[in-house]
């Protein structure tokens, strides 16, 4: 994580944040509480976008925000029991877990921008990897044409050296249909 949020800054958002908001399921607000006090687990807690790419998740839903309530992500396990999620942060104290509220108004609240980390688990741009794909594809591509083009010309100067009519012909309408397309 490049950058690291204090303890202190983390709690005082999620008092708030609490106390502006109502979560879709009370279960959640009472997770939360718990996290908060904990310092050492706190320090743990990082508020990501996109959490659901991160070994740890926890994604969180206030009323008026059309998404679902609650869900708990470990690894590739995926529950909405919020006591499972409490029972596995219980255990598993060392493990980072990532945060990701949905509530109005979330890009433009900023206490909520204070606490937003960057999320190092999120895979590759799906489109820059395609428009990659697209450029290598083509340069492989035209490097073979021109392998195939510099290699029909020898075979051309060769059956124009031995005379081989037919070979020739054969070649050159190779050659033309190559650059077509």
């Amino acid at each position: 994580m490049g950058n690291i949020i204090p303890v202190v800054d983390k709690k005082d958002f999620l008092k708030n944040f609490l106390q502006q908001f109502e979560l879709k399921r009370r279960e959640c607000a009472w997770l939360l509480n718990y996290l908060m006090s904990d310092d050492d687990l706190m320090e743990r807690v990082h508020f990501v976008e996109q959490a659901a790419h991160t070994p740890k998740a926890l994604i969180i839903s206030a009323k008026g925000v059309d998404s679902i309530p609650f869900s708990f992500h470990k690894e590739k396990h995926i529950t909405t029991d919020a006591e499972k999620a409490f029972h596995d942060i219980r255990l598993n104290q060392t493990e980072d877990i990532y945060i990701e509220l949905h509530f109005s108004g979330a890009k433009q609240y900023p206490p909520y921008l204070v606490v937003l980390e960057d999320n190092p688990h999120i895979p590759e741009n799906i489109e820059l990897a395609v428009a990659f794909q697209k450029e290598t594809e083509w340069l492989l591509d035209r490097s073979l044409k021109s392998f195939r083009k510099e290699r029909l010309l020898q075979e051309i100067d060769k059956a124009l050296d031995e005379q081989d009519k037919d070979l020739f012909h054969s070649l050159v309408w190779e050659l033309r249909h190559l650059e077509d397309v």
